[in-house]
């Protein structure tokens, strides 16, 4: 696989994967390129950079939150060097229907803003990591990227990472979101959230997606429907246990998609 060096990063990528459907070989270049964006160094002392993938007319890649059958991203970024934390600015997702099961993803290319704390203000950053992420079409194949990446504290900002950025779906406040409560009942291996989120429309098709930080607990698919100013969205959620469990409803986090736009809700009160 040929890797562009951009900027000053140097860039190392090694790649194994693993298909499904009973596909017998797969050259990721064929269907996807991955480098990084190197960046610059904000003026808060952050490097901001970006992981860049590329993909073949028709295939996807997925957001945090996938759906029902998209593979969720993994980083793992132990080896790295000068690294106190990262943030993540993902730009709003598209939602795909295949065979009745709803993904949400990106096709063409995603620009993923990866925000890094250094331990060390001034001083490069040193990434080595793991990547793990899905790649879809007609068969969905996890793939396993191995980045090694030198990001210098240059201060020039990158266009293409900037635009990413303000892709991201837009504030509760910024929406006009007046208010969301959650009201929470016990299934019999788990628990039944319903959001009620008096918020404008985002137009047609809108679609309601529950997150939690605690990511061994399985959510389902939120049915969201809308009755003038209100959207209602209710979705199961199983821990492990298979029992009901303690939500901190302030640990919520729902994403509502529709029209293009995206809106980022963090925490919900007490219906």
């Amino acid at each position: 696989m040929q890797i562009s060096l951009l900027g000053s990063a140097a860039i190392a990528l090694c790649l194994s994967s693993t298909a499904f459907a009973g596909t017998d070989s797969f050259n990721l270049d064929d269907v996807a390129r991955l480098d990084i964006l190197p960046g610059w160094r904000t003026a808060s002392g952050s490097q901001m950079t970006a992981l860049r993938i590329r993909l073949a007319p028709g295939w996807k890649t997925y957001w945090r939150a996938p759906g029902t059958a998209g593979i969720p991203p993994r980083f793992d970024w132990e080896g790295s060097q000068n690294i106190k934390g990262v943030e993540f600015h993902w730009p709003t997702p598209n939602v795909y229907y295949v065979n009745g099961l709803r993904t949400v993803g990106y096709k063409d290319e995603l620009i993923l803003p990866m925000e890094f704390t250094p331990d060390r203000a001034e001083q490069p950053i040193t990434l080595r990591a793991n990547i793990e992420l899905g790649v879809c079409q007609d068969v969905c194949l996890p793939v396993t990227v191995r980045v090694a990446a030198d990001l210098t504290a240059t201060t020039d900002p990158d266009p293409r990472i900037s635009a990413a950025i303000a892709a991201a779906p837009i504030t509760a406040r910024a929406a006009g979101m007046r208010k969301v409560t959650c009201n929470v009942e016990p299934i019999s291996d788990g628990l039944r959230l319903t959001a009620t989120i008096d918020m404008p429309t985002l137009g047609q098709d809108e679609v309601a997606i529950f997150e939690l930080s605690d990511q061994t607990i399985w959510i389902a698919e939120a049915d969201a429907q809308r009755t003038g100013p209100t959207l209602t969205a209710t979705t199961d959620m199983v821990p492990p246990s298979n029992a009901p469990f303690a939500l901190n409803r302030s640990d919520v986090r729902i994403t509502v998609l529709g029209g293009g736009q995206g809106v980022d809700i963090m925490g919900c009160t007490t219906g």
